[in-house]
């Protein structure tokens, strides 16, 4: 009886797991409309009082959309303004709706992936994952990755959709 042979472990292929590196902390939404006199509009003075009080220890090591959810006249420097008192205690924030945080939480991991491990490999991208990992992040790694990889697959080893393939020069 002959061995059994792993022949993709053997092999060149990136297996890149987008779940092994993407972050797991609670995602929490900041919602200026509290902080709004009527629902409508901002009052600077009040404002910046009322996040003085603000227990900000609730969004330590937590993602923050920072967000208002009616439809009100909020300046650009409110955001910008609880900004400020996110960026000591939150693993970071974004404006904009979970969506928009999901995405700049994706810019940020891909941002500090070692491209240089997929130069000239066939990699695959892998497919299952046990947390929802944004549409956003599978485009992005095509992005970062064409211009360097042999070839790009989608799936798992044993079965995989072929994306890519650089051209013979």
């Amino acid at each position: 009886m002959s061995e059994i042979v792993n022949r993709v472990a053997q092999s060149a292929i990136v297996s890149l797991d987008l779940e092994e590196f993407y972050p797991r902390e609670e995602r929490v939404i900041f919602d200026l409309k509290p902080f709004l006199y009527q629902e409508l509009v901002l009052r600077e003075k009040e404002f910046r009082a009322a996040l003085k009080e603000v227990d900000w220890s609730k969004y330590q090591d937590k993602w923050v959309a920072i967000l208002c959810s009616v439809d009100a006249i909020v300046p650009n420097w409110a955001y910008m303004l609880v900004s400020t008192y996110l960026t000591p205690v939150s693993k970071g924030y974004a404006v904009g709706d979970l969506n928009a945080l999901e995405v700049m939480i994706s810019e940020k991991c891909l941002g500090e992936l070692d491209l240089e491990m997929f130069q000239d490999k066939p990699v695959i991208v892998k497919g299952c994952s046990n947390f929802p990992i944004p549409l956003f992040a599978y485009g992005r790694i095509v992005s970062l990755v064409q211009s360097r990889a042999k070839t790009i697959m989608y799936g798992e080893p044993c079965s995989t959709v072929p994306l890519y393939k650089k051209a013979k020069s």
